[in-house]
């Protein structure tokens, strides 16, 4: 299994407005690497009922690079041509895209897969498949809604599907769970 889990915290609902980015490398099914990185939203301002959230102020990405910056020095190098993990890929997938539009940067070609869509798959008799609730059925404890930890615990998630599928890469564990790659953009 390897693969880059990412999770993208924002400033408020627009989807360019990301303020926090966590990356993990797994490879061959363990935790390899870490990438984080504070982003200085377009617009200097976070919601406080987003704050409430994440934890993240004005004060705190005042000074962060911004996402063209952490996509160029940062997010691109350190994904290295492996496929992305997200849990409800829809809304990362969508930060990423708003946020390489905004700052006019060329889409990659990059594959993904989402983990709340495996999680559904390979647990469908869980009552929530969201990754606070998942974390917590599989004990994993973590700070629900830091970009990193959330990251690392939708990773966490894909590779407790390779271990009930008994597959060792994502196409196997992804085909197995009735679910798919998907491209990006």
């Amino acid at each position: 299994m390897n693969f880059v889990a990412i999770d993208f915290e924002t400033a408020k609902y627009s989807q360019e407005s990301a303020c926090s980015v966590g990356l993990v490398k797994f490879l061959d099914g363990k935790a390899a690497d870490t990438f984080y990185s504070l982003i200085r939203p377009p617009s200097l301002y976070i919601r406080p009922d987003f704050t409430g959230i994440h934890g993240l102020t004005v004060d705190d990405v005042r000074d962060a690079p911004n996402f063209a910056e952490v996509w160029k020095t940062g997010i691109l190098p350190f994904t290295g041509g492996l496929p992305l993990a997200a849990h409800n890929a829809v809304f990362d997938m969508g930060v990423l895209r708003a946020a390489l539009t905004w700052y006019e940067l060329p889409m990659p070609q990059l594959e993904y897969f989402c983990t709340l869509a495996l999680a559904r798959a390979a647990w469908p008799e869980l009552e929530s498949h969201a990754l606070p609730s998942l974390g917590e059925h599989f004990g994993i404890a973590y700070d629900a809604h830091n970009a990193l930890a959330d990251a690392r615990t939708c990773g966490i998630i894909a590779c407790k599907a390779a271990e009930k599928y008994a597959r060792g890469n994502v196409r196997d564990v992804l085909t197995a769970a009735g679910t798919k790659m998907s491209g990006f953009p």
